[in-house]
């Protein structure tokens, strides 16, 4: 029977529910498994203990980046950790986006800001500013061509707490078509879901925003399939990925884009695909007895 950590976080003010964990757990035990949540940052866990860790709602990573970095490569040497330790590190700097619009993935054009470097924003387009390490659209907001010094406040806070910034055109087929969310476990398509825009005009960046409005089934389209399935070949060096999630919206042209390629703890969304959990077990549970020790 294999051990399998289900990795989560601390619970907080700014962290969301995991409705996943439940679900998970009860389908692993069904399938044969030994499933326990476990906090990430928890200095009492033998990561060595489990044949398998995935990380699943570490949702306070992205204020604490460095320090997860570093637990993720130390988890990985103590067992087999999905995703693994070097693709989380890639992904948890969004930086990645122009790694894959360099391999010719069709992404959200993208530049970036690290502190010390002066404001370079748009005057002649609505734009978003948030951090290169986020999730949940925490330090985000979208911003007109006129509010240019309340853009440059935000940037200037996010530079204070050592953040490098991203500057992206607001994408207007969000506010019509929404985001759609792909998503991927052991190598083939999950499911996939639609949201609503999580930025609404005037909302400010530090204040908490909804970050999955108006969920709902998704059919994917051949195109959307398509072009996931690029930004996941492109993943440098990746072995193969246990999960991930792309996130879609359509350019001016119509055609899908990539917003965000989640490999670190997407959120899986199993409370509305319920059909999907076990089929999320299994390949838990084919990986947790492939990184088990042959017994003596």
């Amino acid at each position: 029977m294999p051990r399998i950590a289900l990795v989560t976080c601390r619970p907080g003010p700014e962290v969301s529910v995991d409705r996943d964990l439940p679900l998970l757990i009860v389908a692993l035990a069904a399938g044969g498994a030994e499933a326990v949540a476990v906090e990430w940052d928890d200095p009492a866990v033998d990561w060595a203990g489990f044949d398998l860790a995935v990380i699943r709602s570490t949702w306070d990573y992205s204020w604490r980046a460095a320090e997860f970095v570093a637990w993720a490569q130390a988890c990985g040497k103590a067992t087999r950790l999905a995703n693994p330790a070097d693709v989380v590190r890639w992904n948890t700097d969004k930086r990645y986006l122009g790694e894959l619009a360099a391999a010719g993935v069709p992404t959200v054009p993208t530049r970036y800001t690290a502190p010390g470097e002066p404001a370079d924003l748009p005057d002649d387009h609505e734009y978003v500013v948030k951090p290169t390490s986020g999730a949940g659209a925490r330090y985000a907001a979208r911003y007109l061509p006129e509010e240019r010094e309340t853009a440059v406040r935000h940037l200037a806070r996010l530079h204070e707490e050592g953040l490098t910034a991203m500057v992206q055109p607001f994408v207007r087929s969000i506010d019509t078509a929404g985001e759609r969310a792909l998503q991927f476990f052991g190598g083939r398509l999950l499911h996939a879901s639609r949201k609503g825009a999580v930025l609404a005009p005037g909302t400010p960046y530090d204040e908490r925003k909804v970050a999955h409005p108006g969920l709902e089934v998704w059919e994917p389209t051949d195109a959307e399939l398509a072009v996931a399935e690029r930004a996941l070949a492109a993943v440098p060096d990746a072995p193969d990925l246990l999960y991930a999630r792309v996130d879609l919206v359509d350019g001016e042209d119509g055609e899908p884009r990539v917003m965000e390629l989640e490999l670190v703890e997407p959120n899986l969304f199993l409370s509305l695909h319920t059909g999907s959990v076990a089929r999320v077990a299994e390949a838990m549970v084919a990986a947790g007895n492939a990184g088990k020790a042959p017994a003596l």
